[in-house]
């Protein structure tokens, strides 16, 4: 039986039950240790196991390939590789390290791989080698032989496996050849067989004493690393000792070295002014110079004390450790204690401290930082009755740079927004990146209001000036948030929230502007939360539906289609106004889903239609800049069966303000399809007449501000719808005037040239049923007619 030393526990002894792991050890917790030792070489070893079993496999395939049945080689061969792949695949998985602990359950448990892999090898003597010629039985017999030597040799460490597959693997080449009348070569076999397995048992104890013999130095290292370092500081680089009057005794080479002293001349010197160097003479001593002599005076223990000192001109950072000494009487005799430099460590600490707090981009402070600077400025302006200022900014458009022209330039653009940021601020401001393009400015003191809005202002007009980055001239905007404190919130979380809710504000008011934080904000923003979450249920719920406002020919009036209105009928909310629900779903990025129900219900039902009724559904841009809602259109038109040119699509004006965003590049797909296609309240936006002329559209639908406009007089309508009626018919384009509401409003329309007309003198927004009846009516009508 063999020994391995602990130092802890004395000898242990092993048997091989212990080493297969059979038997547990006389000290259970320092074989763990080495039963994770064994598991994690089998770990490190699994490709190679994995390796030899698929070059061993497709050898024996070419042996083979041309005297056995396929199907019984195949079988054979997917069984070994999936065995010899689940076996790998179990040892990588394992979690043991090789300085951890694993179980005897561990260890057993890998001798069902080794059987394993030895059944489906032992079937080459049994089963596929009585059909090989003869030539090829020295050459099985070879493959065998190296798979053997190399699960004994390389497997090793996990001795029960390795046994087991010795064994199945020799006694079946062994009888199989007894049994076709070789009993010498059986013998032989059997000999080698058992050789492979002493090799085996000896690598394996060989591996479990370097194990333990590593485990001993490890402790014994432990053990003189604690009895030399009084303190355990394993930073500690120099020993040093002062005598009753504070002066330095038997100083080190080291200890002098590091002073910049000789150790002739340092001793006797008064330990502080070693520390101290030129600040000894004037007094001007750091503070943990001051603690440090603060210890020595009172005698007192200390450690880990961190100091400034100064060697040969440059200031360096020691950090010691120290005990006061007494002799045989019990008289203090002095102090002794360990030292080391800490310079290069405290630099570090710094660098990252500044990575925590400053953004890597920008070099801004970040949102750590920028929180850090808040609380102290609301604190300062709790405790002096001051105001502080916070304002949140988010930049405008900065998202279709980084779609159009990559993240690198958006980068670039970023310093410079960070750049030009920087230089507005004072002595009284602070400014940082928040993250993505949201930055923060702190405004420590912000009695003069006028001076924290005029900042806000420059804030706005100095960001949206052009900027000129990798050759391309770029134009983005900012819209500022604004809360005071502590009157718009007492921390900086309730700050910082007053502040992006006024930000909400500015952006939703058209955003370049900057908005003042208002108590009724919280109102709304609770209201809006509120809603959004019974929005996000209420497709599922079914409480969404349609219904459908005719479109009527403006000479005939006969019915020529309708448009799909969007309704929510919510039991908590009541019925909720579009106007009030749509901005909140693309806001919310629910506008898909809801948008791709709409344009599937509306399709379904148009297909009930008469073939000469149209359904306008009014798509966001939103949806438009999803390459993907080409195939929801593809797909609505498909299960509906719903003809192409039925459908038409209604936009506004504000799908063409970001062309970078790809909307003009899906709606030519949708087009392609024959879908038509509207333009929705032509005039309130930016009317630029160029996509007009790139966008293929049939109609142009004219605001109902403006019909409104034109019946009461107004020349400025008349002369609109004039102008866009006109260039309707230029381009070949139809017209539709929206909320027509009375007859005199009709003929004005009709007069001006409007081809259509939509609005409640022919017929509010119907029901399903309703719409459906209205339209079999007129079919019925025109039939007749």
């Amino acid at each position: 039986m063999a020994q391995v030393s602990s130092p802890a526990a004395g000898p242990v002894g092993f048997s091989l039950l212990t080493l297969l792991g059979l038997k547990e050890g006389a000290d259970p917790a320092e074989w763990g240790r080495i039963r994770a030792t064994q598991l994690q070489a089998g770990r490190e070893l699994a490709l190679f196991l994995l390796g030899t079993n698929l070059v061993a496999a497709v050898g024996t395939l070419l042996l083979l390939s041309t005297t056995v049945p396929w199907w019984l080689l195949a079988a054979w061969s997917v069984a070994t590789c999936v065995i010899a792949t689940l076996v790998t695949v179990q040892r990588l998985a394992s979690h043991h390290r090789s300085d951890g602990y694993a179980r005897q359950e561990d260890l057993r448990a890998t001798v069902w791989g080794g059987l394993a892999l030895g059944i489906a090898w032992a079937i080459v003597p049994v089963v596929l080698a009585p059909h090989a010629p003869v030539g090829a039985l020295a050459g099985l017999g070879l493959i065998l032989v190296v798979l053997m030597s190399a699960a004994a040799l390389a497997m090793a460490p996990l001795a029960l496996a390795t046994l087991a597959f010795l064994a199945t693997v020799g006694l079946s080449l062994a009888g199989s050849l007894s049994w076709h009348g070789a009993p010498a070569a059986a013998g032989g076999v059997g000999l080698f067989v058992a050789i492979m397995t002493l090799v085996c048992a000896g690598r394996a104890r060989s591996l479990v004493l370097i194990r333990a013999a590593q485990m001993a130095l490890e402790e014994r290292d432990e053990t003189v690393s604690m009895l030399l370092r009084e303190f355990e500081d394993q930073s500690a680089d120099w020993l040093w000792e002062t005598d009753a009057a504070r002066r330095v005794i038997k100083a080190s080479p080291r200890f002098a070295v590091a002073c910049g002293l000789d150790s002739l001349s340092i001793n006797g010197m008064p330990f502080l002014q070693v520390l101290a160097g030129p600040t000894w003479e004037n007094g001007n001593f750091a503070s943990g110079l001051r603690v440090l002599a603060e210890k020595l005076k009172a005698r007192e223990s200390f450690r880990d004390l961190r100091l400034p000192v100064h060697i040969n001109g440059e200031e360096r950072w020691w950090e010691l450790s120290a005990s006061p000494r007494q002799d045989e009487r019990g008289a203090f005799t002095g102090f002794r204690g360990v030292g080391s430099d800490v310079t290069e460590q405290r630099a570090s600490a710094d660098k990252i401290n500044r990575m925590a707090r400053f953004d890597t981009l920008t070099g801004l402070p970040n949102r750590l930082m920028v929180n850090e600077t808040l609380v102290r400025a609301i604190n300062e302006a709790e405790k002096w009755g001051k105001r502080c200022a916070f304002m949140m900014i988010d930049l405008d458009r900065f998202k279709a740079v980084n779609d159009t022209l990559g993240h690198p330039v958006g980068d670039r653009l970023l310093s410079r927004v960070s750049e030009r940021l920087a230089q507005l601020m004072g002595d009284n401001s602070m400014c940082g990146r928040l993250g993505g393009d949201e930055f923060a400015v702190v405004v420590r003191d912000a009695t003069d209001t006028a001076a924290v809005e005029k900042l806000a202002r420059s804030i706005i007009e100095t960001l949206s000036r052009p900027y000129e980055v990798d050759q391309h001239t770029l134009y983005i905007g900012a819209s500022v948030g604004l809360a005071t404190g502590p009157r718009d919130g007492r921390s900086a979380e309730m700050l910082i929230r007053s502040a992006d809710l006024a930000l909400y504000r500015a952006k939703d008011a058209g955003r370049g502007v900057f908005q003042s934080y208002e108590p009724a904000l919280h109102v709304q923003a609770e209201e809006r939360r509120v809603l959004e979450i019974s929005l996000r249920g209420a497709l599922e719920k079914g409480e969404m539906h349609l219904h459908y406002q005719p479109v009527v020919d403006a000479g005939t009036g006969r019915l020529t289609g309708f448009e799909a209105l969007l309704r929510w009928q919510s039991p908590e909310h009541g019925n909720v106004s579009p106007a009030k629900f749509i901005p909140l779903a693309e806001e919310a990025r629910l506008i898909e889903p809801i948008g791709a129900w709409v344009l599937r219900t509306a399709c379904h039902e148009a297909a009930q239609w008469p073939h000469f009724v149209r359904v306008a559904v009014n798509v966001s841009a939103e949806q438009l800049q999803n390459p993907q809602f080409v195939s929801t259109v593809t797909s609505a038109l498909a299960n509906s069966g719903l003809p192409a040119e039925r459908l038409e699509l209604e936009v506004t004006e504000s799908v063409f303000m970001h062309e970078e965003l790809g909307a003009t590049k899906v709606l030519d797909r949708v087009l392609d399809l024959g879908v038509k296609l509207s333009l929705d309240d032509f005039g309130t936006g930016y009317s630029s007449l160029g996509y007009l002329s790139r966008t293929r559209f049939s109609t142009i639908k004219i605001d109902r501000s403006f019909v409104q406009g034109a019946a009461k007089g107004v020349r400025e309508a008349i002369a609109i719808i004039r102008a866009v009626v006109a260039l309707a018919k230029s381009l070949g384009m139809a017209t539709t005037a929206e909320g027509v509401e009375t007859e005199a409003e009709h003929e004005l329309v009709q007069e001006l040239g409007c081809s259509k007309v939509q609005g409640y003198f022919f017929g509010r927004p119907l029901p399903v049923a309703e719409a459906r009846e209205l339209a079999n009516r007129q079919y019925m009508e025109r039939n007749a007619a």
